[in-house]
This record gives C-alpha cells, sequence and structure tokens, in this order.
C-alpha cells in the first residue's frame, strides 16, 4: 500500500505502507502522482487522503476493503458533494442520492479519502485525462469505468467514526463541464431548461463556455486484463434456498422444478408459493407430492393474489445460507447454482441479478457492473441481509417492487451486480396472472394520475428532489405525442392535476403500508 497525502490540489507527502518517505515532483497535479506512483507500484493499493484527514484515515481497514483489484472507493463525510445537487437534473440513477452511513455504490467519488488499485490506472493511462481539479478526475474516471466493470463505492469505514467534513465549493461552471464530457449534448440544454422551470436560474455563461469541452465517453476503456479474484469469503455452507411464486402454470413450473432437480450443486429447498384468487378453488400442483424430488419442498397455497405478497410469504420460510429468487417460467442448466456459487465467492459480493434472456435475444451486457434494479425472478442473495427486507405491499400490482427491494438492500450496504453468466432462459409464459383483474384505488378518479402512482412512490422513496423533477420534464414531453390534448397550454393545464394525483396516491399508499 502507498498512501498520498495532498492539500489545495497539491501533493504534500507520500508513504510506503512501512511508513517510508517516498520522494514525488512537487510540479504534477494529484491525478499525475498518483499515475508515477502506480508505474513505480504496479502490485500495490494506492490511497489518497486530503491532508486535513491525516489522523482519521482507516489505514489497518484499506486493504480488507479494497478486496479486489476493481475496486474503486472513497469517502466525503460532507453533505455536500463535489458536482452540485443539480446533477439530479440529468442523471436519474440510484448512484445520485448517496446514502453515507454504509457502503454504496455510486460513481461521485471524494479526493477526501480513498482507494484504488494500481493496475486499475495502468489500464486507463493511455485514455484518460489527468484533470488538475482531482475531485473531478475521480469522478470523470468512476463515471467512464463504472459501466465497463470497475465497482465505485462511498465508504464510510476509510475514516475513523465522527470524522469532521471539509468544505466543498460548488461550481456550476464544473457541473455543466461535467455533463458536456460524460452525457449526450441534448443533456445540457435539458440542465439548463430544468434550471431556468425549477430554480429560477439562468447561468448561460457556464453553458456556454461547456460547449467549448470534447466529450469523453467515446473512451476506450478496457479493464478485461485486471484479473478478479476477492479476498472475502462469501460463500461458506453453500446452501441454497429456491423461492417460487406462481399463479395458473403448472406445466412451467413443472420443467423448473425438473431443472432444479439435475443440478450438480441441488438446492436444499425449493419454496413454492401458488396463488389463486377463486374462492373455491385448490392446488393443482399434484406432482409436488406424487413426484420424487431430492431436494425438501415447502408448498404454500394461497387465495390471495399478487407476487409480493407471494415472496414475502417464501421469505419467511428461508432456512439456508443463500437464496435464489427464481419465477415459474424459467429454465437454467444443470451446472446453473453451482456456476452462481463459483462467480458469487470469486467477486465477494452479497446481491447479484444474473442476465435473464428470451430465445433468439442478443447479449447486450458482457461485464460484470453494478446494476441499477433488481430482478426478483433472477437473482441469489445471502439470506442474512434479507432479515430486514420485504417486499413493498404499496407496488401490488402495480411497477417498481424490483426496484424498490434492490435499494433495501443498497441502503443496509449491499450492492447488486449484474452478472452475465450464468444465463437464465425466460419463456415468457403466455399462460397464468390473475384471473380477476385488480380494482386499483384511484381507477375511478375522474383525473387519472401520471404517472403510475407506485412509480411516483418510488421518486419519494429514493431519488433527490432534482431527479423527480428531471423526471416530471422528460415525462411531460414524451407524453405529450401519446396523448389526446394537442393545444399545449390545457395539456399543461391536465399534466399538472394528473402529476398532483399521482403525488397524493403516492403519498395514500406510503401512509397505508406505514413505511
Amino acid at each position: 500500500m502507498v498512501i498520498l497525502y495532498h492539500y489545495n490540489n497539491r501533493i504534500t507527502m507520500v508513504f510506503s505502507e512501512e511508513k517510508q518517505i517516498l520522494p514525488f515532483n512537487k510540479k504534477k497535479t494529484i491525478a499525475e502522482g498518483l499515475m508515477e506512483l502506480a508505474l513505480q507500484f504496479p502490485k500495490s493499493v494506492l490511497v489518497w487522503c486530503h491532508q486535513g484527514f491525516k489522523e482519521k484515515i482507516n489505514i489497518s481497514e484499506i486493504e480488507k476493503l479494497v478486496h479486489h483489484k476493481k475496486v474503486l472507493l472513497s469517502y466525503n463525510p460532507s453533505d455536500v458533494s463535489f458536482l452540485d445537487s443539480a446533477i439530479g437534473y440529468i442523471d436519474v440513477s440510484l448512484f445520485i442520492r448517496i446514502n453515507k452511513a454504509v457502503s454504496f455504490p455510486t460513481w461521485q467519488m471524494s479526493s477526501a479519502v480513498g482507494g484504488i488499485h494500481a493496475e486499475v490506472l495502468l489500464a486507463l493511462n493511455n485514455e484518460f485525462s489527468s484533470d488538475s481539479n482531482f475531485d473531478y478526475f475521480l469522478c470523470s474516471l468512476a463515471k467512464l469505468a463504472m459501466p465497463k466493470g470497475l465497482l465505485c463505492y462511498s465508504e464510510p469505514r476509510l475514516l475513523k467514526p465522527h470524522s469532521k467534513s471539509i468544505a466543498t465549493k460548488k461550481s456550476t461552471y464544473i457541473l455543466f463541464r461535467f455533463v458536456k464530457q460524460h452525457y449526450k449534448i441534448q443533456w445540457v440544454f435539458l440542465l439548463l431548461f430544468n434550471l431556468v422551470i425549477y430554480e429560477r436560474k439562468l447561468p448561460l455563461l457556464p453553458f456556454l463556455f461547456s460547449l467549448f469541452y470534447k466529450n469523453r465517453r467515446k473512451t476506450n476503456i478496457n479493464l478485461e486484463g485486471i484479473k478478479v479474484q476477492s479476498s472475502k469469503k462469501v460463500v461458506n455452507q453453500a446452501t441454497v434456498d429456491v423461492i417460487i411464486p406462481t399463479i395458473g402454470r403448472k406445466d412451467y413450473l413443472h420443467n423448473i422444478l425438473k431443472d432444479l432437480k439435475v443440478q450438480t450443486h441441488l438446492p436444499t429447498n425449493v419454496i413454492i408459493v401458488e396463488q389463486n384468487p377463486d374462492q373455491g378453488s385448490a392446488s393443482e400442483l399434484g406432482y409436488l407430492t406424487t413426484e420424487d424430488w431430492p431436494f425438501a419442498i415447502k408448498h404454500t397455497f394461497t387465495h390471495q393474489a399478487g407476487a409480493c405478497n407471494a415472496r414475502n410469504i417464501a421469505l419467511g420460510q428461508i432456512t439456508s445460507e443463500w437464496v435464489f429468487f427464481a419465477d415459474d417460467d424459467i429454465r437454467v442448466a444443470v451446472n446453473f447454482i453451482q456456476k452462481a456459487l463459483e462467480q458469487i465467492n470469486n467477486i465477494g459480493v452479497e446481491t447479484v441479478s444474473f442476465r435473464c434472456f428470451q430465445k433468439g435475444q442478443k447479449q447486450t451486457y458482457s461485464t460484470i457492473f453494478q446494476w441499477v434494479s433488481f430482478g426478483s425472478g433472477c437473482s441469489f442473495v445471502l439470506a442474512e441481509i434479507l432479515k430486514n427486507c420485504s417486499f413493498n405491499m404499496s407496488y401490488e400490482f402495480g411497477f417498481g417492487e424490483d426496484g424498490d427491494f434492490g435499494m433495501q438492500l443498497r441502503n443496509q450496504g449491499h450492492d447488486v451486480l449484474f452478472l452475465p453468466e450464468p444465463e437464465i432462459l425466460h419463456l415468457k409464459a403466455p399462460v397464468g396472472g390473475f384471473r380477476t383483474k385488480p380494482t386499483l384505488q384511484w381507477q375511478k378518479d375522474d383525473i387519472q394520475p401520471k404517472p403510475s402512482p407506485t412509480i411516483m412512490l418510488y421518486q419519494l422513496l429514493h431519488n433527490t428532489p432534482a431527479q423527480t423533477s428531471s423526471y416530471k420534464t422528460t415525462l411531460f414531453f414524451k407524453y405529450y405525442r401519446l396523448q389526446k390534448i394537442k393545444n399545449p397550454i390545457r395539456y399543461y393545464c391536465n399534466f399538472q392535476k394528473q402529476w398532483t394525483r399521482s403525488e397524493f396516491w403516492a403519498n395514500e399508499l406510503k401512509r397505508q403500508n406505514e413505511i
């Protein structure tokens, strides 16, 4: 490990792990100095720390936290990020609203304290500009490398408890420059529009200056040559429970059970929650008892339809170390569970969602990366971290329960990674579903809510005000061509009413389920 201390965007000291003082070039920027250290110590973890945190840096924990080579960590104890909160106007991802209390996925890095393996910097050396502003350099690096497989986190354990924050200066010029260099050009105009509409600001000079910067999105970053082997051991007992909610799909369910029956690594329990809202109905899954299965089957039959309720029932029956959240219309290879556990242990992660594709669908992603959602039909989760999680009943018969469940996991400090392998085939069964259409509370409203109240609920629970405003702006323009009112003024007035009703019902759902 090599530790670089800095102040006012200049290097002040460099120490080896043995606390030996190392030479450095005072004329170099921090980014350039870090690159030089990567060349000198290509097998080391490189750490940076603001001079003000010298006594608070948690050095003994750093190598445990950087548990494999494709990890980038930093932490800013201040509630004020380097980029203005207005970044939410053009980035609606979960990486914007950071939970500072836990390890949380984000590309918003900080110069306060952080660490990265030298091999990552060496892989970027010829493709990346060493900005004079170190915060800008780190945010840019993370924003561009995260989709390529670099795992980036805000990590509070980098500092000892009760560390005071250091004042951060926000700049509208830097904000517009960052947007121009890391997003499509139309987002620069949308940022200006949103600032005018929602904050009554007109930053014309920052907007105009940003147009002269070159976009970095086409930077050729390749981290595939960096081998990943986590020092964390997350698979111990290697026992697996499979959760499958089902409704009216007995043949499809039978097929996935037969796939599980021949696994090279057998599950311990298969937990099936069968739903049929018809009050006089009974189970149609006779093969659960008439056939022999090499695992225990826990079967629950209920007249209450709904995937959220069904999965919550199943969560209460888990006894194994790991949980495989599955759908009833998927197929998996004979070594799926074995490969899944091998991948999980290799990366050292507690939650993963696997690629779930339909027949003939092209492979979109081939890299492991930090996902923005959660797949309730294609994921493995460490059972221990599910104790305080459940599928929010506010989303029943709506949209957003998967994303909300993923956010519950992240807000406990457990990231969700997307794994392209092993794959899951999704058959998209044409049968099943709800035999009686559910009646939604807002169904008879004169003014129908827009967006759906469950989507609005997700916005209120997990997004920043700027992100929600940005969503409103884009929805306003996208929805215009799909609805009947073509008079812009009438459309605007009607849209405002629909948005207000959506907020009302989202808050009602929140209140009814005591979130």
